[in-house]
Order: C-alpha cells, then sequence, then structure tokens
C-alpha cells in the first residue's frame, strides 16, 4: 500500500481520531481509504465496520464525522465484495439513523480541528447505504426520512461549503433504486410541507434555509439527471436519474412553493 505502508492499521486507526487535521486527514482517512479498497481489510471488514459504528457516539466530534466515512467506505466494500451480511450493514445503518439527525455540532471548518462537516459526511455515508444491495424498499424509505429529518433538525447553524449539495446529492442516489415505488419517492416530503406550512414572518430559520437549499439541488438533480460517483474514476457513462421523476419534481416544487410562493 504505497504511501502509507509505513503505518499499522492500529495507528492509522488511531490517528484518525486525532484533533490534528494533518494526523487524521492526510494520514488516517486516506490511508484507511487505501486498505479498504485494496482489500487489507476484508478479513476484518465486519469488526471494522462495527469500530466504525461505534464511534457514532464518541465524544469528540472528529471522531464521530471521520467513523461515518469510513463507515461508508466498508458498506461500499461489502457492496463490492459481498463479505460482510445484511444483519451486519443494518447493525451499521442503524446506529448510522441513530447518529446523523440528532448531530447537532454543525460545522463545517474548525481552525483548530480543520473539517469536520457532520452533514457532508454523513450525506456520503446515506449515499452508500441507499445505493447497498442488502437494503430493501422498506429500509430505503428510512433512508429518506431520515434525511429529511437531518434537514429538518433544529440548527442556527446554516450549512456551507456544499453540504447541503452534497445531501441533496445522496438523497437522489437513494431515490433512483428501482424498488421505490412512486409514491415512496414523495411521501417523505410531507413532513418538510408541513414544516414550511407551519412558518410565519420574520428571518427565516437555519433548518428551513438548510431544507430549501437542499431541495432545490436535488429538483435539479431530478431534472437533469446526475453522475454516478464512479464517474469521478474516470467512467463518465456512469449516469443515472431518479426513479420516478414524473412523480417528484413536482412534489419538490410543491414543497418549495409553500417556502417561496413565487414558483410556477
Amino acid at each position: 500500500m504505497s504511501g502509507y505502508s509505513q503505518y499499522s492499521r492500529a495507528n492509522l486507526l488511531e490517528m484518525l481520531r486525532s484533533p490534528d487535521p494533518a494526523e487524521r486527514d492526510d494520514i488516517a482517512y486516506l490511508g484507511m481509504v487505501q486498505r479498504v479498497g485494496s482489500g487489507a481489510e476484508d478479513d476484518d471488514l465486519i469488526a471494522l465496520g462495527d469500530e466504525m459504528a461505534a464511534r457514532l457516539t464518541d465524544g469528540e466530534i472528529q471522531t464521530r464525522t471521520f467513523g461515518a466515512l469510513i463507515l461508508g467506505n466498508v458498506v461500499e466494500r461489502d457492496q463490492a465484495t459481498g463479505l460482510a451480511s445484511r444483519d451486519a450493514v443494518l447493525r451499521w445503518r442503524d446506529a448510522f439513523a441513530g447518529w446523523y439527525a440528532a448531530e447537532r455540532d454543525l460545522r463545517g471548518w474548525d481552525e483548530g480541528l480543520g473539517w469536520l462537516h457532520a452533514v457532508a459526511h454523513g450525506a456520503d455515508t446515506l449515499a452508500t447505504f441507499g445505493r447497498s444491495a442488502r437494503l430493501d424498499r422498506d429500509d430505503l424509505r428510512g433512508l429518506l426520512d431520515l434525511g429529511c429529518a437531518r434537514m429538518l433538525a433544529p440548527t442556527e447553524f446554516v450549512l456551507r461549503d456544499q453540504e447541503d449539495d452534497r445531501l441533496g446529492y445522496a438523497l437522489a442516489l437513494v431515490l433512483a433504486r428501482a424498488e421505490l415505488a412512486a409514491d415512496d419517492s414523495v411521501g417523505w416530503l410531507r413532513p418538510v410541507c408541513a414544516a414550511f406550512a407551519a412558518g410565519g414572518p420574520g428571518p427565516v430559520p437555519a433548518f428551513a434555509t438548510n431544507t430549501m437549499r437542499t431541495l432545490r439541488v436535488l429538483y435539479l438533480l431530478c431534472d437533469r439527471g446526475f453522475l454516478l460517483p464512479e464517474a469521478t474514476q474516470g467512467e463518465a457513462a456512469a449516469r443515472s436519474s431518479v426513479a420516478h421523476p414524473a412523480a417528484l419534481k413536482p412534489a419538490l416544487a410543491e414543497a418549495l412553493r409553500y417556502a417561496w410562493p413565487y414558483v410556477a
């Protein structure tokens, strides 16, 4: 494993907790991504997934958010190899769901800790779960509900650094699954419509701004289609679209109309 072979697995996992972004991002995270992708973790894939899921309850924000990222890599590796099990993936999904919408530290960049990015890192992992063949229709509906809960979670923090883009993209990847019916593709938006309808005059709450921005991105992806993550590796033809655009586009427009009445 060129570049990271001087670090043991134990070293990398310990540095993945580090408050020093040079250690955590540039060495530990990249080293663990390489280990998982190369198959070096295949014999211990379930154990690694369990450890990353456990980190989602850690007291340090960087441990939680980078644990979520590596958990996504583990789920992705299982999708490619089938080395885990449905029970394990659902166990990790449950741990992830318990963390994602409840996380209150939404700092993207911190001067001392570097990138934390709970919403963006969680969105990447939500997308990976959304593409896993281990998840069935009910599980996918649960992921959509989780994405909705993340958008609507009370906060005073307006997302930045394209975190809303990444959450919108993650939702699009879930909505691309053929197992979902048209009703599934729009039902998860009901709490959004209710929240927007309950709004009154005055400053726009941060959660509402975050939700509007995410849904606008999702509408764009629904209208135009989108590249799959593989396209970043040179597979330019790896394109997809949501499974039910004819149902989803007007539902998204209707939700946004509650907050911005000028939507035609």
